[in-house]
């Protein structure tokens, strides 16, 4: 299911998606947590990119990983090679799940900091500084993984077999 498109492996073609969105994730959430200004134009952008960063990252993992399953079912991956596309194969679980932990603090930031402070409401500070951090880390974190996920396939191909 997850292995071609139209003839074309589908890796390839889907990976691009979590390269765009995670590090948009990233910036957006940053953006909100940070820049009060923003949150009431950008509220429903952040809560549409943390659900679809993490489903690219997800679909992304699938290909690749039916991607080497076919490689290796056909023979065309050298014994010596295994242990880059594996490495990347790490990087790339490490990529989903920091892009959830990232996604998971976006809606927080959606659904606890409020996009304006209403008169007379006083928004819980400790929770919004606590979520503020949370987002910058988070986003570094996943920014870092998604690079290195990267690094290693391209190098992986480009360096070959």
């Amino acid at each position: 299911m997850f292995e071609e498109f139209m003839g074309i492996p589908a890796h390839p073609l889907v990976l691009h998606a979590a390269v765009v969105f995670v590090p948009l994730l990233a910036l957006l959430t940053i953006g909100y947590a940070l820049v009060a200004p923003i949150r009431p134009h950008t509220r429903w952008v952040l809560a549409l990119l943390a659900l679809g960063a993490p489903l690219a990252a997800l679909l992304a993992k699938l290909t690749g990983d039916a991607f080497f399953e076919r490689m290796r079912s056909a023979n065309r991956v050298t014994p010596e090679f295994v242990p880059k596309l594996e490495a990347h194969q790490d990087f790339g679980d490490l990529t989903l799940y920091a892009t959830i932990g990232l996604a998971v603090v976006a809606l927080a930031l959606v659904r606890f900091v409020p996009p304006r402070t209403a008169e007379g409401v006083r928004p819980n500070r400790p929770l919004t500084l606590a979520l503020q951090v949370l987002s910058v880390v988070a986003a570094g974190v996943a920014v870092y993984y998604v690079i290195r996920t990267g690094d290693s396939g391209a190098k992986a191909v480009w360096e070959g077999q």
